[in-house]
């Protein structure tokens, strides 16, 4: 029986918290000596896990997954199911007219959930609905915390006790606002940043560029004020933002393209190249400052 829409929010919330507890699990059977081999297994584990998952929850949903897509068939994961493509996503005609698409990054940062001792990798899972999102979960399982939206509006961050079934706590999620004078953004660890350097430079602060793992642990960032923006001009799909951009609108953060025009998903084609995540009063400001930026670009 597809769930009802009161129940979107927590099913988000629950099968990404599943998805990063099996995650950790695949980190401690796999290990870190070979990368590839970790990557793969994590990826396509947390995959096959969420499209049964939904299946079975959502019968009548569509699923939009990155690893679902013909382009990973030649991945291989370590274990039982090492010799089976990944399951496949709901093909492209049913899923652009369908009513809920359920749109899910297994394993979102495989660089630093590769990496021994990184915890800023996430599972994301969002529900794109009659042309918006409307619930949303990113999961941080390296750092016991799961932020979700919730009914019947607002944000939540959900702590988890390790080893105790049960003990999680949970409270009220909201966009902290930047310090006067100062901008901390995320920017990517491996790719050098120089459109968020420009834009640093125009800006009348102080302004801290912040080298933070995947794009659900930059926003996640944001939203728990550990940075004050995440400004993303180099190449994304809708898988990377669409459960982040959901909890930060939840949460009452900006969220949008670059040139401010809103978040679109469920597209044909599902390249999302850019994003602006920031507290509400940093928007003009950050927006303004890259329109700046683009304008000075060769032409």
């Amino acid at each position: 029986m597809t769930e009802t829409p009161g129940d979107d929010h927590a099913l988000a919330g629950e099968l990404a918290d599943a998805a990063g507890r099996l995650l950790l699990e695949v980190r401690d059977e796999v290990g870190f000596a070979d990368a590839r081999v970790l990557k793969d297994t994590g990826d396509l584990r947390a995959h096959e896990y969420l499209m049964a998952a939904l299946a079975e929850r959502c019968p009548d949903d569509s699923i939009l997954s990155e690893e679902g897509r013909a382009s990973v068939a030649g991945k291989r994961a370590q274990g039982a199911a090492a010799d089976r493509a990944p399951t496949g996503n709901t093909a492209d005609a049913v899923r652009l007219s369908a009513g809920r698409v359920w749109i899910v990054d297994p394993l979102d940062g495989t660089r630093e959930f590769s990496e021994e001792g990184r915890r800023d990798w996430a599972v994301h899972v969002a529900l794109w609905e009659k042309g918006r999102l409307t619930a949303g979960a990113v999961a941080l399982p390296a750092q016991g915390r799961t932020l979700r939206t919730a009914a019947p509006g607002g944000a939540l961050v959900v702590r988890n006790a390790p080893g105790k079934p049960g003990g999680s706590s949970e409270s009220a999620l909201h966009a902290p606002a930047p310090e006067t004078g100062r901008l901390r953004i995320a920017v990517s660890r491996t790719r050098p940043p120089e459109f968020v350097r420009q834009l640093a430079d125009r800006l009348d602060l102080d302004v801290e560029l912040v080298p933070i793992g995947s794009a659900g642990a930059k926003i996640s960032a944001v939203l728990l004020g550990e940075v004050d923006a995440y400004v993303h001009a180099g190449g994304q799909y809708e898988w990377d933002s669409a459960a982040p951009a959901a909890v930060a609108l939840a949460a009452g953060a900006h969220a949008s393209r670059v040139d401010g025009d809103p978040l679109v998903y469920n597209r044909e084609d599902p390249r999302l190249p850019d994003i602006l995540v920031c507290h509400p009063v940093s928007a003009s400001m950050l927006l303004s400052g890259i329109r700046d930026v683009r304008d000075a670009l060769p032409k």
